[in-house]
């Protein structure tokens, strides 16, 4: 899978994209990620990736152009036919599902909102849908960029080392969230394991577990 994040901040994901999982995923050759600057697809003198409104109005808003250069640069290299994605408040929610469909796509192409927003044109020819990642703000999409493409990365098989990590986790049911967790040492402070997880009967286990999940 290729992951393609479209950024004025480039240097955002120069840690991100080479920690823990993400970097074990990249060494392993199951995913490559492409970090692309919008700023080097505007040729004027000052890179401007952003302008005033029309109709006036407070805040900057991201030009078409870049994008649409940078996204057709990206395409023309591209194998298969990317899907692409724009960060946005008024987008679908980002979840579990959309995870995991994203994990099936060959190219993911996000494109980082910012400012007071996106040149309308982009959402309406050149993305496939707007996704945000809660119901708050952030200074710009890349925090939202990074939350998706580790949630994307980790479901690939093969990333991480128990193929059974990703099963029955917190949210593969909608409302349901993780079960209670605990390992060494059994007891701490007077504070004790649940007796039924030292027992080694997994059916006991897995029962406790499933009345244990926390509602969400």
């Amino acid at each position: 899978m290729k992951i393609t994040i479209l950024t004025l901040f480039p240097e955002y994901f120069t840690s991100i994209l080479q920690e823990s999982i993400l970097k074990r995923a990249v060494a392993k050759g199951l995913v490559t990620f492409e970090v692309i600057n919008i700023r080097d697809y505007a040729f004027d003198e000052h890179q401007t990736a952003d302008d005033r409104p029309f109709g006036g109005g407070p805040g900057m808003v991201m030009k078409i152009e870049p994008i649409a250069l940078a996204l057709e640069a990206v395409a023309q290299k591209s194998k298969t036919k990317p899907h692409i994605i724009l960060t946005s408040a008024k987008g679908r929610l980002f979840d579990q599902s959309l995870a995991k469909s994203y994990a099936m796509k060959d190219h993911l192409i996000i494109v980082c909102g910012h400012y007071q927003g996106v040149d309308e044109r982009v959402t309406e020819h050149l993305i496939d849908e707007e996704v945000r990642i809660g119901d708050y703000v952030l200074t710009g999409g890349e925090p939202a960029a990074a939350v998706m493409t580790d949630a994307v990365t980790r479901l690939l098989p093969g990333v991480l080392g128990n193929v059974g990590s990703t099963n029955n986790e917190s949210h593969e049911e909608v409302g349901v969230g993780q079960y209670p967790s605990y390992t060494r040492p059994e007891e701490f402070k007077g504070w004790k394991v649940p007796e039924v997880l030292l027992t080694g009967d997994h059916q006991k286990i897995a029962d406790w577990r499933l009345t244990q999940k926390r509602k969400i």
